[in-house]
């Protein structure tokens, strides 16, 4: 049984194959996963005040596109929400326990918090909502206070794009009024 449902995950996942598309424009799908703190999140709702940076990827070899996104961020200093987003579709949230967990041993702890995975039709809503060819790169979504996508790459790691991302997050917020 456990052999069958192995084959069934791999076959969902390698048959399936979404055109690529730039969603920038449109409100990012409702969807809800759990961060690896195990707490629900659902975004957009619950990043929306403020811009926020999504972070997905669909397979583990994207984590070295993510990393490299996200240590560009921070060393940018970036302001705004920053979270990782590992969408898995297909009969995965069978094995979710399995799965946070294997994350969980590869991530800090204080970290935990900004890692929401999404599992069987929120991870299809997102990936139907960006295409999925190309999966080891990333998907770098930008969302406006409101959680419409307002900047998008999914072409690999670029210095320049992050400079690009980094000046479009900066120009969504207030203005500091000087007394």
């Amino acid at each position: 049984m456990k052999n069958l449902l192995f084959a069934s995950l791999f076959l969902t996942l390698a048959c399936s194959s979404i055109e690529n598309r730039n969603p920038t424009g449109e409100a990012f799908p409702q969807v809800t996963g759990r961060s690896l703190e195990d707490n629900v999140v659902s975004l957009p709702g619950d990043v929306a005040g403020a811009p926020a940076i999504l972070l997905v990827g669909y397979v583990q070899e994207t984590q070295f596109d993510l990393d490299r996104w996200i240590l560009g961020l921070l060393q940018a200093q970036t302001p705004g929400q920053l979270l990782e987003v590992p969408t898995i579709e297909g009969m995965a949230g069978l094995f979710s326990d399995s799965i946070d967990s294997g994350m969980r041993s590869g991530i800090p702890s204080e970290d935990w918090g900004s890692v929401v995975t999404l599992y069987d039709e929120d991870a299809a809503r997102v990936v139907r909502f960006t295409g999925d060819q190309r999966p080891r790169n990333g998907r770098v979504i930008l969302l406006d206070s409101t959680g419409n996508v307002i900047w998008f790459h999914d072409r690999g790691y670029s210095a320049r794009h992050l400079l690009e991302l980094d000046s479009t997050v900066r120009s969504l917020l207030p203005v500091e009024e000087t007394p």
